[in-house]
């Protein structure tokens, strides 16, 4: 009966430990995919080639209703921090028509690159993006660091852009 106690103990201590260091980002982060992006302005940009910047790359589409939501805030910390080294990267999935993602632009401009991902590389290259909205916050060094699933808690995103950018 120790045995069996003893034994529950140490596995609810290990996945609180777990669940605290997946949420801290204590866990090694890995580097973000060095894939490039076209953006609707028919630029090239290789997200690996960001290094120096503080980059949050954001997977949306048009349809989702939640990313329009989020467009307006994400805007907000690109302007509030751009002079700083942060870069927004935003990704239309692969289902989102081109002609939508350029009209929804010209409506609404937005001020961070916007890319399209036609044939889907992109996405492949991220490897886990469940749905939209996904984003992806890259320090400096090129390393991703959180990952946020949804439309992101803005005062923790905000912080983690700040901390990334003293880290320099």
């Amino acid at each position: 009966m120790r045995k069996w106690l003893f034994s529950t103990v140490l596995v609810g201590v290990v996945v609180v430990v777990a669940i605290v260091a997946v949420r801290h980002g204590l866990f090694s982060p890995r580097p973000v995919p060095s894939v490039a992006v076209t953006t609707i302005k028919g630029e090239q940009v290789r997200l690996g080639g960001l290094k120096g910047n503080v980059v949050l790359v954001n997977f949306w589409a048009t349809t989702c209703a939640v990313c329009l939501r989020e467009m307006p805030k994400l805007a907000e910390l690109f302007e509030k921090y751009r002079s700083r080294g942060y870069r927004t990267v935003a990704v239309a999935m692969p289902y989102d028509p081109p002609n939508r993602v350029h009209n929804y632009v010209k409506r609404y401009p937005l001020p961070f690159d916007v890319a399209l991902d036609a044939d889907g590389t992109v996405l492949r290259a991220f490897g886990d993006v469940p749905g939209t909205p996904t984003s992806f916050l890259v320090d400096t060094h090129g390393n991703i660091i959180r990952k946020y699933l949804g439309e992101p808690d803005f005062a923790d995103l905000e912080a983690r852009i700040q901390s990334a950018l003293s880290a320099g």
